[in-house]
């Protein structure tokens, strides 16, 4: 038995939550706004987590912000197409609880805090043609926000991902986009593109970095901002070493804090949101298949995520859920060398649907619909390489490249030299010289460039379908006709850049119910203990249904535990016959 008497000294609070996410902060907003007296603690010098570092976007089917737009769609529609993703896994507790309290999250960050969110009408599920699954309406994300709104805490933000900004400079998803992508055919876009430069030369001369966030960035600083507001205090630097477990409840935890053990007593309950276990390499050993030593992976997740909330869980007696067909939110990353020695990691969102863009392995061939998601592609990738190095080519020939860029090297006029000369980027003048240089089957990649060709020039593409749904088309080019996503490989030299296995979080977390209380083994509620975000469990069942699938439930999770510590849990309706008003009300369109 731990002697927790001998912590140097304690902190009394309601409600301790370990972790600065979407689902940390979500917690302690919600908990405080609810009279609790709440405690943050991070484990890292900064706050954010994997948030900061992300898109930002939340799938909240039947959202204000999709009301607001007059999106139709309904509660029973988004619970089709969640049956349908998560088949076998699909636990219809959680997922109700999910469906019914996520608008009711929105609507209360937006009623009582900093928190503002846009619709991304455009943003379709990732298979829009499954039942339930609608062209776009159910992901949402932050507005932008001025960070000098947080004072001196702007200092302890964590900073976007590298190599997903552009000179530092974070670019919002949708239409912001797209104007640097047409920065040089549009007099509009040029113009978007050298205000925003413009105030990011200001903000960086001043302050040292970009005052204006946007995405992940965005939510968080608007998430924090909330919480100082409310005068949440949270702890950087500030490891959890150790659940204090009192007559089989979860009553605080041991906080390392400024080189002393600071006991912390949480009356309500702890909520456990440290972002999963992206990097662990002794987890991933044992959940990813493509990663039998634990090595074959690259996660753009923080150094940080090394799975503390599921030991601590662990220890408490929690299990952790195992048996999901996909332990995470799987996306193709290529490694990016940077001037320090170091290697960074740039997750390919948009560039793998863009016409002109396939991908094939080292034997030469294609095997995806390369704009499906990231997820299903790196399924298809791992299927195909079986026995192998699990890793692809995304290849393009010199106009493409020039047009929309390759993964971290940029499109005209930023120069390709620094790229070619680190190795990230290959170029051929033949693409039997290319193979020769990425180690891929020659004569096979010469056959199948020139059995792609053919029917691309018509804009179709017999053998996978690239563009045939809402979400391919919404990330290819709108001026490319007949199909967005389709376009030979043509005009000399050819160039390539190598993916592998990477990952936007785990979905192999810790048991839950429907009020986010972490379960036992034998599967019943430990008292005092509550997880959100990537610590617990997903909701999903191991499929990645639409953009925003991780955020979206870390919020309404958070806010559902919050909740259920402060005393205000209902039931959530579970069923297709739970008769909620506000759900026939919206499919109605009213």
């Amino acid at each position: 038995m731990t002697d927790y008497s001998a912590a140097a000294e304690t902190h009394e609070c309601d409600a301790l939550v370990i972790g600065t996410g979407a689902g940390g902060f979500s917690a302690a907003v919600t908990a405080r706004k609810l009279g609790l007296d709440v405690l943050l603690v991070e484990k890292e010098a900064v706050y954010g987590g994997t948030t900061a570092r992300s898109g930002g976007w939340l799938w909240i089917p039947c959202s204000p912000p999709a009301r607001r737009e007059g999106v139709r769609d309904s509660i029973e529609a988004a619970r089709t197409y969640l049956r349908h993703e998560a088949g076998n896994h699909f636990d219809a507790e959680r997922v109700g609880a999910f469906l019914h309290h996520g608008p009711e999250m929105v609507e209360f960050f937006e009623r009582e805090t900093a928190v503002r969110f846009v619709l991304g009408p455009a943003f379709a599920d990732y298979h829009p043609d499954a039942p339930g699954g609608t062209p776009g309406g159910r992901s949402i994300c932050a507005e932008p926000f001025d960070a000098r709104e947080l004072g001196p805490e702007k200092d302890r933000l964590r900073p976007p991902l590298r190599e997903i900004t552009f000179l530092g400079m974070m670019i919002g998803t949708g239409k912001e986009l797209v104007h640097f992508f047409n920065a040089t055919r549009s007099v509009e876009s040029a113009a978007v593109v050298a205000r925003l430069l413009a105030r990011h030369g200001r903000d960086v001369a001043l302050h040292g970095r970009s005052m204006r966030l946007t995405n992940g960035n965005a939510l968080v600083g608007r998430l924090a901002k909330s919480a100082f507001d409310l005068g949440i205090p949270l702890w950087t630097s500030a490891p959890v070493r150790e659940l204090l477990v009192e007559d089989g409840a979860v009553r605080g935890a041991l906080v390392e804090r400024e080189g002393r053990t600071v006991r912390v007593r949480a009356r309500r309950g702890v909520v456990l949101a440290a972002g999963g276990f992206p990097q662990d390499a002794a987890r991933r050993r044992a959940l990813f298949r493509h990663a039998p030593t634990g090595a074959e992976h690259w996660s753009p997740a923080p150094p940080g995520n090394t799975g503390d909330g599921l030991r601590l869980g662990e220890a408490a007696g929690a299990a952790v859920e195992d048996r999901y067909p996909n332990a995470a939110a799987w996306v193709p990353v290529s490694l990016v060398p940077r001037p320090d020695g170091t290697t960074g990691t740039f997750p390919h969102f948009v560039d793998r649907a863009k016409p002109g863009v396939i991908a094939v392995t080292a034997a030469g061939t294609r095997f995806v619909n390369e704009a499906d998601s990231y997820h299903d592609f790196i399924q298809a990738m791992v299927a195909a390489t079986e026995g192998r190095e699990h890793a692809a080519w995304l290849l393009c020939d010199h106009a493409t490249l020039r047009r929309y860029g390759l993964g971290f090297a940029k499109p005209f006029p930023l120069p390709l030299a620094p790229y070619l000369r680190s190795g990230y980027l290959l170029r051929g003048r033949t693409l039997a010289e290319l193979a020769s240089k990425a180690g891929i089957d020659a004569a096979a990649l010469e056959r199948t460039v020139a059995g792609f060709n053919g029917p691309a020039r018509r804009g179709e593409d017999p053998a996978f379908g690239r563009g045939r749904t809402a979400y391919n088309r919404s990330l290819g080019d709108p001026l490319v006709k007949p199909n967005p996503c389709v376009a030979p490989l043509e005009r000399a030299p050819f160039y390539a850049v190598k993916v592998v296995p990477g990952d936007l979080g785990t979905f192999a977390g810790l048991r839950g119910d429907a009020h986010a209380r972490v379960l036992d083994r034998e599967g019943r509620p430990i008292p005092g203990l509550y997880a959100a975000g990537n610590d617990l469990a997903s909701v999903m069942g191991g499929n990645y249904p639409g953009g925003g699938i991780t955020l979206g439930p870390a919020m309404t999770f958070g806010y559902i535990a919050a909740r259920h510590m402060a005393g205000r849990a209902d039931d959530a309706p579970a069923t297709e016959a739970d008769g909620d008003l506000r759900e026939r009300e919206h499919a109605a369109g009213r």
